[in-house]
């Protein structure tokens, strides 16, 4: 099942993207003080106690702006409404109810959708106590008054806003077959594939980009395997998102990354591969799903000895921060090297599922630290007692350290590349956590 989607919506500077900084640990979207900064919906996977979510940050809605960038935002955010499940809907104290807070209110009330209604920039509870109170005004429910900036009260946001969240559903029979998600720009051929893999048109296909406009699910049997296909609208370039239905695809892709074990990543070969292939593969990566690169329209392309060598070494550069991606060149039009995208993908699922004993771990780490010697700061060197393996899909490893501001990144990616030297892992990423523990235990 796909984690809930929580939508932050609200008029223009009234801290929606620093609510979602603080709730996401890190300062994704950009905060500043003009009406209309963020501009596109940025997403972020959050966890508070038990309970996970996607936490979509969107521009303010402006419900009568004529502004083509204002009217955009408000429609990208009646977009994001329309995905979630749950809508954080945030006012400000300082300005109090204004005209546009009601009209969104409206809005938030035809989509019939489970609401919260936050109230930002209440610094102090005894000098804005009655200031919130006015809020009840919306007829949207019990404020909730937060400071975003100052990270107050937001425990007790959170506790409200997961309880609000659809309960999760018991898993399906099919959850244990290996899902696959079919990614990439429009029009590169991703419902054709799965169309010449089923020997049927299942799937519209058409020559018009973004045809594909939701996530479908199909089951697909393969010399004897059962496997999960989900088909994803293309992402497209924002300067080239004009229709609002094309922006509601875009969660949809990230969503459906999110339920897949494997992302096969689809690159036109005609056009080679793209910053904007980069931002889809990033997804993934970050998401720690098995990847590989399926670059299609093979056949369509003119080759000497080196060509496949010179497509490999683009994708290498572009997608630098990913080098354990396995790349399959084929042609969903012709079927060329289907077999050979079923076999890539057979072994990226068993390295997602490979597990290594602790004791053969610390053989290689031993041999590791002994050709190199771990990083060391004024005098402190970082000291490597054991490294065990906790958890697969992705394979993740707990190093425990002496101190863990010594274990440098660049010492974590040496250790990660001698496990892959000793066991492939090609196709899946590697987590690495890292734990402090003292010497005397």
């Amino acid at each position: 099942m796909s984690k809930p989607v929580v939508a932050i919506v609200g008029r223009p500077n009234v801290g929606k993207s620093t609510l979602f900084n603080a709730l996401a640990g890190s300062r994704i979207a950009i905060v500043e003080d003009t009406p209309g900064v963020t501009r596109d919906r940025i997403y972020a996977d959050v966890t508070w106690l038990d309970r996970s979510f996607t936490l979509i940050d969107t521009g303010g809605i402006e419900p009568d702006a004529k502004d083509v960038i204002l009217s955009q935002m408000r429609e990208q955010a009646m977009m994001a409404i329309d995905m979630a499940d749950v809508i954080l809907f945030m006012t400000d104290v300082r300005q109090g109810v204004v005209d546009a807070d009601d009209k969104v209110a409206d809005m938030l009330r035809k989509s019939q959708k489970p609401v919260l209604l936050v109230v930002n920039k209440v610094d102090s509870i005894r000098k804005f106590e009655m200031d919130v109170y006015e809020f009840y005004n919306l007829g949207i429910g019990e404020p909730v008054p937060i400071s975003s900036a100052n990270m107050q009260s937001l425990g007790d946001m959170l506790d409200i806003l997961t309880g609000m969240l659809p309960v999760p559903e018991p898993s399906e029979e099919e959850d244990d077959l290996p899902r696959i998600a079919i990614v990439g720009k429009p029009n590169v051929g991703k419902s054709s594939l799965i169309n010449k893999i089923l020997g049927e048109n299942r799937l519209l296909v058409s020559d018009i980009a973004g045809t594909t406009r939701d996530a479908v699910d199909t089951r697909v049997l393969y010399n004897g395997r059962e496997y999960v296909f989900i088909d994803t609208a293309g992402l497209r370039r924002q300067a080239k998102i004009k229709e609002e239905i094309e922006r509601y695809s875009v969660l949809r892709t990230v969503t459906a990354v999110d339920r897949a074990d494997i992302a096969v990543i689809m690159i036109d070969a005609a056009e080679g591969v793209s910053e904007q292939d980069a931002r889809i593969a990033g997804i993934a990566h970050e998401k720690g799903k098995g990847i590989v690169i399926a670059v299609n329209k093979w056949d369509a392309v003119e080759k000497d000895d080196k060509t496949i060598y010179r497509y490999t070494e683009k994708i290498r550069q572009v997608l630098s921060f990913m080098p354990y991606a396995e790349i399959v060149f084929l042609s969903a039009k012709t079927g060329q090297r289907i077999n050979r995208l079923f076999e890539t993908v057979d072994t990226v699922i068993a390295n997602q599922n490979l597990r290594v004993q602790t004791g053969v771990l610390n053989e290689i780490l031993a041999e590791a630290v002994a050709l190199q010697q771990p990083p060391s700061d004024k005098g402190r060197r970082l000291k490597i007692f054991y490294m065990t393996q906790v958890a697969v899909k992705p394979p993740t490893f707990v190093l425990f350290v002496n101190e863990k501001k010594l274990m440098h990144f660049s010492y974590t990616r040496y250790l990660e590349n001698k496990i892959r030297d000793t066991f492939g892992f090609g196709g899946t990423s590697l987590k690495f956590i890292i734990r402090e523990r003292k010497e005397k235990e």
